[in-house]
């Protein structure tokens, strides 16, 4: 059960209104590496866990945690949306390559089509559930696969992007209302980034998984030749240059090769026998010959 506290987890407030950053924001509200991506990850990673407790608490803390942070940006969001001061227009319209490029010299139609204009159509100046063009968040965002290890990995690649857009959000606007709020999402991302490394390194300590993950499926199975062998497959030898070409692999159980020009191992591909599209898939018979 989630209750809810009336104070904000860190402040969102901007100095001042700015619908044009708005759009920007929504791509770390709702775009694929956004806080509802992770909140909904983190939140069915700890649902379907079923390792030891500490492990299920953990992951759902960080995903209670991120349900702060949708609210927050929602926030910003909707209060960067309210009514611009005159001020505020005038500074969008100073530069003339951004009024040629956002719909003429005019501070009304440089606003305008700055900005998202789903804000002022369906949301009524509020904060909605897509990126920054205004594409719907998509649950195919989300990563719960019941395997620690691999899901674990994931995480850290979230955070990192996560991360990066919000490092250049941050750079992207100079109110210090808004920067403030991203400076703590920042740090936040630092937390979870290692959070989720010293999680894996965890797993790994106490035998719960392993390299190549998961471990329970028996190498042996493998085509074992190939395992660990590094396929130059484009032009250029660059990457032989590489610790993934030579050397102990990092699951000590191989060693790396590299391969400058790998051979197929495959079958010689043959054509396939002439099909009619009217039989479905079925061999296309001789016809008999006309009766004359």
């Amino acid at each position: 059960m989630f209750f809810r506290t009336d104070k904000f987890q860190y402040n969102a407030k901007p100095e001042r209104p700015d619908p044009v950053y708005a759009q920007k924001l929504q791509e770390v509200l709702g775009g694929q590496w956004g806080e509802i991506s992770v909140m909904m990850t983190y939140l069915f990673q700890g649902w379907n866990c079923r390792a030891a407790p500490k492990y299920r608490d953990m992951i759902l803390d960080i995903g209670t945690e991120e349900i702060a942070h949708v609210e927050m940006l929602a926030t910003m969001i909707a209060r960067l949306l309210e009514s611009s001061p005159v001020e505020a227009r005038e500074d969008a319209a100073k530069n003339s390559a951004i009024g040629a490029v956002m719909g003429g010299s005019r501070l009304e139609d440089v606003l305008v089509a700055g900005m998202n204009p789903q804000h002022a159509i369906v949301s009524g100046g509020g904060a909605t559930p897509t990126d920054s063009v205004g594409y719907p968040w998509n649950a195919r965002y989300t990563v719960a696969s019941g395997n620690l290890l691999s899901d674990f990995r994931f995480n850290v690649t979230a955070e990192s992007q996560g991360r990066l857009q919000v490092c250049r959000l941050y750079e992207m606007t100079d109110d210090p209302g808004v920067r403030d709020m991203l400076s703590f999402l920042i740090a936040r991302d630092t937390m979870h980034q290692n959070q989720w490394l010293a999680a894996i390194a965890e797993l790994e300590e106490e035998g719960l998984d392993a390299t190549p993950a998961p471990k329970t499926f028996p190498q042996d199975r493998e085509l074992s030749e190939v395992a660990y062998q590094y396929w130059n497959c484009s032009e250029g030898t660059e990457s032989e240059q590489g610790r993934w070409a030579r050397g102990p692999a990092p699951d000590g159980k191989g060693q790396f090769e590299y391969l400058a020009a790998p051979q197929p191992l495959g079958e010689t591909v043959v054509e396939l026998p002439e099909v009619d599209p009217r039989l479905h898939g079925t061999p296309k018979k001789p016809m008999p010959p006309k009766a004359t």
